[in-house]
């Protein structure tokens, strides 16, 4: 039972695949619109029908005149709900990056060319869709989030998109692939900086890798122009000690490495570990290299280098 339902499922994603393509930008028309009466719906006939019987049983002049005109209004109400999501456009908007455990955002943006559209809902079941409008002529920036579970790319697939107005006899709902996926880094994990070499003469000159690591409060000193801000201690200056600055016991000359060898535990733990180390590292504005397996990263103290590690680190291991 279980290998039929899985190969139906793959014909339903083929055949979706076929008639609603992934793109980033999608125009819902009648290819990619689906109707059908909803469970008010189908009682809303049942009543029909009842009326109907009681009618041609009494000959009842104005029960039939209120059965064929619930009638009429069941069959407009068809041509309403679908033109509630006809015209539609959806478009794909970048997303930002996350740590395993937060909510990824994939943000979208609905637009409505030739009329508003009211009570839309979005979103991946079985979760609760989310619900938003759009004026005519206008645009709706909307924000679906989901849980990030593991690192990697987090690829939510097709999103439903409904509407259920104006009646809620029917409702209309469409498919569409917008290629939506978001970056999941490591959760960072605290602890000892994974470095490539602990306490060793780096080179002739001097270079030294203090063991202590990075995170070791040392003391305040006065701030000097361009000290970086993150590091003044607000307290003291409020206290009117004047601007200090936290000293940290680190590191002492050039080309800091961090190793994934260095790091303890699985793999998993070592690249949240490694993780924890690159935001340390770059919030106080040290330059540093990582080595993966497979993977170097000379050293440098830019965001790009930041995010060009946590990049590392989220698909190492992974398919590509």
């Amino acid at each position: 039972m279980r290998s039929l339902l899985a190969a139906q499922r793959a014909r339903w994603q083929r055949w979706l695949n076929r008639r609603i393509p992934p793109a980033r930008e999608v125009r819902l028309d009648q290819r990619r619109i689906f109707i059908i009466p909803t469970r008010q719906g189908l009682g809303f006939l049942l009543l029909i029908a009842l009326l109907l019987i009681g009618a041609i049983n009494y000959q009842n002049n104005l029960a039939y005149f209120l059965a064929f005109w619930l009638l009429s209004l069941f069959l407009v109400a068809i041509l309403n709900t679908y033109r509630s999501l006809s015209g539609l456009v959806l478009r794909h908007l970048p997303s930002v990056p996350v740590f395993v455990g937060e909510q990824a955002c994939l943000p979208l943006e609905l637009i409505a060319e030739r009329r508003s559209y009211q009570a839309l809902a979005l979103g991946w079941p079985p979760a609760q869709l989310s619900g938003a409008d759009v004026e005519q002529g206008g645009n709706t920036r909307v924000e679906l989030f989901l849980p990030a579970a593991k690192r990697g790319w987090l690829k939510p697939g097709r999103l439903r998109v409904e509407s259920r107005f104006p009646l809620g006899l029917f409702v209309a709902w469409s498919w569409v692939d917008l290629d939506q996926q978001v970056l999941v880094y490591p959760a960072p994990m605290a602890g000892a900086i994974p470095l490539a070499d602990h306490g060793a003469q780096d080179d002739d000159e001097g270079v030294r890798i203090i063991p202590a690591g990075v995170d070791d409060y040392q003391g305040l000193r006065t701030y000097q122009p361009g000290d970086n801000k993150r590091r003044l201690h607000w307290k003291a200056y409020s206290r009117g000690q004047g601007l200090l600055v936290k000293e940290f016991a680190g590191l002492a000359g050039r080309d800091v490495w961090l190793d994934f060898a260095s790091a303890s535990g699985g793999v998993e733990q070592r690249l949240s570990r490694l993780t924890h180390a690159v935001l340390t590292l770059h919030q106080q504005g040290h330059a540093f290299g990582m080595r993966l397996p497979g993977v170097e990263l000379a050293p440098s103290d830019s965001a790009s280098h930041r995010d060009a590690c946590l990049r590392a680190l989220a698909l190492y291991g992974l398919p590509t």
